[in-house]
């Protein structure tokens, strides 16, 4: 097993880093070329520019065993449909229960956006965010 990370905008790489080390786990976050990162444990993954270049590289190391941890609705479909485990920065835990309601809100807020309509975005991030995730985290972290 191996942790991947969605790394461009993820705000929790900290935590994921601290629990991976814990548990000896290996990370390996994938950022495109506006981006830089070292944090000292992760293998990083570097990709040019581009719509789902992201994407596409962490799914071309993802195995069955793996943990995903991405904000994108998209990538995480992929991960589940690949029998990866994946959540997100909240500690949403994506399952096929819950994916096809997340891609439909998707779609729906594009077509308002599209249609020259405005969408609520994410909160601040709080303290309260960040733990909830960790707690997620571990839990998944323990089922796989």
């Amino acid at each position: 097993m191996k942790i991947l990370v969605d790394a461009d905008a993820c705000p929790v790489k900290e935590i994921i880093v601290r629990i991976a080390k814990e548990k000896a786990i290996p990370v390996t976050m994938v950022i495109d070329t506006a981006h830089q990162l070292n944090d000292g444990y992760s293998h990083v993954i570097t990709v040019d520019k581009g719509p789902d270049s992201v994407d596409f590289a962490l799914m071309g190391v993802l195995t069955s065993q793996d943990v995903v941890v991405t904000q994108d609705y998209g990538l995480a479909a992929m991960a589940l449909g690949k029998g990866a485990r994946a959540l997100n920065q909240n500690g949403l835990i994506y399952t096929d229960a819950n994916m096809d309601r997340l891609l439909m809100e998707r779609h729906i807020s594009g077509k308002i956006r599209r249609s020259g309509g405005r969408t609520k975005g994410p909160s601040k991030r709080t303290k309260e965010d960040d733990a909830k995730f960790e707690r997620f985290f571990k839990e998944l972290l323990e089922k796989t």
